[in-house]
């Protein structure tokens, strides 16, 4: 975020591969999982960057798709996916002042569509409406992330709905920012911007070796301490070995969010922050209670505020643990 290093999307433009494009789906990812923990740059720009390959997997993902845990195998270029995105779109983007204060201000680009269900949502404008916003035009994309770079902004926040039906395009985008450094007028010193990628941590694995040496940052939610209560309040399954497998894979990068839930104290917050404190002891960790009954009426045991004691209660777990 000081600028100190170059972010890992410009040293994987940077990483060449020769890796013929046109090679089947298991060569490519026998030469990515090559590269992919190795360091090696080039002076010059190749054609078969490691970030090219990465867009190549992608968007052969995008065709049978898998992208999340859900792995519905849709044809995305036919029709929606479960997360009822088609085409990618963004609703909205702007410099954020209201995220953690390591991040501020960030350039959140709020994608449409969501791998959840979650019958609280307080995003559903976004989450429930894919087909609304801007088409995902990675080259214009490009422009207005550098655009708000000489503004200010200390990284680009991808996030939703949720972003991960979007990490073709996403990816794309980088590659967009990597191009424009050929272009006289920019200045090369705003291009070099983290990455955030701030999610459910519900992807796939095959998502997340995507991910992993382009994204500088994970902000990712850790909203369940159990498969029953993820799969009564989102509509997902497996939840807790997806998500704490992505977690570990990030957590050198790793920022974590927990909302605290009315009644899901012991459920939930207590073994979340007791997986945290074990496993990924020193993350950024935030314990938040922003929850509100939206739509809820349904679920008359979540229908309500946090209290003060639950409140307290969490702070208490966290702190006896040392984690905040």
């Amino acid at each position: 975020m000081q600028a100190e290093l170059l972010p890992l999307y410009r040293k994987a433009q940077l990483t060449e591969t020769h890796a013929d494009l046109s090679a089947s789906t298991e060569e490519l990812w026998q030469i990515h999982d090559r590269f992919a923990k190795g360091d090696r740059h080039s002076d010059f720009v190749s054609t078969s960057s490691l970030l090219d390959l990465k867009i190549e997997i992608a968007q052969r993902m995008f065709h049978n798709c898998h992208f999340c845990e859900r792995r519905c195998q849709t044809n995305r270029a036919e029709k929606p996916g479960f997360c009822g995105v088609r085409e990618s779109k963004y609703s909205s983007e702007f410099l954020h002042y209201g995220e953690e204060r390591e991040l501020v201000p960030s350039h959140t680009i709020f994608f449409t569509g969501c791998t959840f269900k979650c019958v609280f949502c307080q995003n559903w404008d976004i989450a429930r409406h894919p087909n609304a916003g801007t088409i995902s035009d990675p080259q214009a994309l490009a422009r207005r992330i550098y655009a708000r770079s000489v503004a200010g902004s200390r990284n680009v926040n991808w996030v939703g709905g949720d972003p991960t039906p979007h990490i073709g395009k996403i990816l794309e985008t980088m590659r967009g920012l990597a191009m424009l450094e050929r272009e006289s007028m920019v200045d090369a010193r705003f291009l070099n911007i983290p990455m955030v990628f701030n999610s459910n941590a519900y992807y796939s694995a095959e998502a997340c070796k995507l991910l992993d040496g382009v994204i500088d940052v994970y902000l990712s939610d850790f909203k369940y301490g159990n498969d029953a209560c993820a799969h009564r309040y989102s509509n997902v399954e497996n939840y807790v070995e997806t998500v704490t497998r992505n977690l570990l894979v990030s957590k050198d990068r790793l920022m974590m969010r927990h909302l605290v839930m009315p009644g899901h104290i012991r459920c939930c917050t207590e073994p979340i922050v007791a997986w945290v404190r074990e496993n990924a002891p020193d993350v950024k960790f935030n314990l938040m209670f922003q929850y509100a009954p939206h739509n809820v009426v349904d679920y008359p045991e979540i229908n309500r505020f946090v209290s003060d004691i639950e409140r307290r209660e969490a702070l208490n777990i966290a702190k006896s643990l040392n984690l905040i």
